[in-house]
């Protein structure tokens, strides 16, 4: 398959562009596995500028009480929004990706309008296992039916949100299909592709242009971006923008600078400092806010 057909269509000017967005906490993650993880609205804040500053032009995030644990409270989505945007005009994206009853895991993008809100666009087991151990260290069923999709959606279309469709497989991908002819979601659409996760596609690079072609060929002109679970990130967005699409890097989805997993990012910001060298070693230049507003037609 040649690049042009896997490649998202940037605008005119843009071609040469790519937006990097950083994932500053994520759900799962603690301070036992990574000091650095943020918690607080402040700590979210400071990330956010951080990693803006080494070349984000997106922070997506998922709201955390002051102690780590999850919550979907719009009071503490709109302290972030505050603390985010005192500090830089980074571009917020926020999650409802979780458990527990569909009316809770949206109120915050009702109430608080990010520029982006992240849905997730299929069910599926949701794991992972460890070799050292012989056992999963977790294992469930993230079930996210039509009917949520398209409450979410309809939340999102009433709020002036533009959805982030979060897909783990390529069934996931081809469900945009009746979702578009249900007038709940319009081209030019953004594709995040989420590869590595035990349940969802394995992290390769044909399988990510595969995505990448179907997402395209169903609606064109759409942007697209990868995110590459734990140690296989950075083969994945070496990957990503050699054939054209969008980044994603962070500490939801992985702590290291290698491969390997021996050398620990100590903020957000490290993580897209090397997300951006690697875009410039390839002849990309990360977008600024602005332009990231028109590739992703916010």
């Amino acid at each position: 398959m040649s690049e042009p057909q896997a490649a998202s269509k940037k605008p005119q000017g843009d071609a040469d562009k790519v937006v990097v967005t950083c994932a500053l906490t994520g759900v799962l993650a603690t301070r036992a596995q990574c000091p650095w993880v943020p918690y607080t609205p402040a700590e979210i804040g400071e990330e956010a500028r951080r990693a803006h500053e080494a070349g984000a032009s997106v922070v997506h995030i998922h709201a955390r009480t002051d102690e780590g644990g999850p919550t979907f409270e719009p009071e503490v989505y709109a302290a972030i929004k505050r603390e985010c945007e005192a500090r830089s005009p980074v571009i917020l994206n926020f999650s409802t990706g979780g458990m527990g009853p569909m009316e809770g895991r949206v109120e915050h993008i009702r109430q608080v309008k990010p520029a982006i809100g992240a849905l997730n666009m299929g069910s599926m087991n949701y794991a992972k296992y460890s070799p050292k151990r012989r056992d999963f260290v977790f294992d469930f069923v993230f079930e996210n039916p039509f009917k949520d999709i398209s409450f979410l959606l309809r939340v999102m279309k009433e709020s002036g949100v533009k959805p982030e469709l979060e897909c783990f497989d390529t069934g996931h991908t081809a469900s945009i299909v009746p979702l578009m002819d249900l007038g709940l979601l319009r081209p030019p659409l953004q594709f995040s592709f989420i590869v590595g996760v035990l349940g969802g596609i394995r992290a390769t690079a044909e399988n990510l242009a595969a995505q990448a072609r179907e997402a395209m060929l169903l609606a064109p002109g759409s942007q697209w971006e990868v995110i590459g679970i734990s140690h296989e990130q950075w083969r994945m967005v070496g990957a990503a923008l050699a054939l054209g699409g969008n980044v994603r890097v962070g500490l939801e989805d992985n702590f290291y600078l290698d491969a390997a997993g021996t050398q620990m990012a100590k903020s957000n910001g490290d993580l897209v400092a090397k997300a951006v060298r690697m875009a410039r070693d390839m002849g990309r230049e990360p977008a600024t806010v602005e332009e990231a507003r028109r590739i992703l037609s916010l």
